[in-house]
C-alpha cells in the first residue's frame, strides 16, 4: 500500500483535498446561499419540497466524494506511516472528526428521506421536523468539523 501511495502521492493528496473541499464547500453553499433563497418561497409546502430536493442533489454529489475521502485517507495514513509517527494523535483526531461527520451525513440523509416521504403523505409538520434540524444544526456542525479537519490536514501536510 505504501508503494502505491508513494508512486501516486500527488494524485492521492489531490483527491483527498478536492473531496474535502466538495463536501464542506457544498454544505457551505447550501447553508449560506441556497438556504436563504428557500426562505423567500412563500408556500411552506413548496419551500419544504425545494429544500428536500436540493438536499437530495447535494447528498448525491457529496457521497462519492466522501468515499474517495475515506479511501485516500487510508492510503495517506499508511503511506506516510502516520500511525507510527509523532503525528499519530493528530491523524487519529482527523479520522475521528471525519467519522463523526460521516455519521452525521448518514443521519441527514435518513432525515431528508423520511421528511420527503412525510411530504408525500401530506404530513407537513412531520416533514418540517425532519428537515429543519438538518439546516439549523446538522449542516452547520459538519461545516465546523470539516473546517477543523481541513486545518489539521493542512498542518499535517505542512510538517510531513
Amino acid at each position: 500500500m505504501q508503494d502505491i501511495f508513494l508512486e501516486y502521492k500527488t494524485l492521492f493528496v489531490f483527491l483527498h483535498v478536492i473531496s474535502g473541499v466538495v463536501w464542506v464547500g457544498g454544505m457551505v453553499a447550501m447553508r449560506y446561499a441556497a438556504h436563504h433563497s428557500f426562505l423567500k418561497i412563500e408556500s411552506p409546502l413548496k419551500r419544504l419540497e425545494h429544500i428536500a430536493y436540493a438536499l437530495k442533489r447535494l447528498f448525491t454529489i457529496v457521497v462519492p466524494f466522501v468515499v474517495i475521502l475515506l479511501v485516500t485517507a487510508i492510503f495517506m495514513v499508511k503511506g506516510y506511516g502516520l500511525s507510527q509517527s509523532d503525528f499519530a494523535p493528530l491523524s487519529y483526531a482527523k479520522e475521528a472528526i471525519w467519522s463523526v461527520m460521516f455519521v452525521n451525513l448518514m443521519v441527514m440523509i435518513l432525515r431528508r428521506n423520511r421528511g420527503e416521504r412525510m411530504l408525500h403523505e401530506g404530513n407537513m409538520v412531520g416533514a418540517k421536523n425532519q428537515i429543519e434540524l438538518i439546516g439549523k444544526v446538522m449542516v452547520p456542525l459538519n461545516i465546523v468539523l470539516g473546517v477543523i479537519a481541513i486545518f489539521l490536514g493542512t498542518y499535517l501536510s505542512g510538517t510531513l
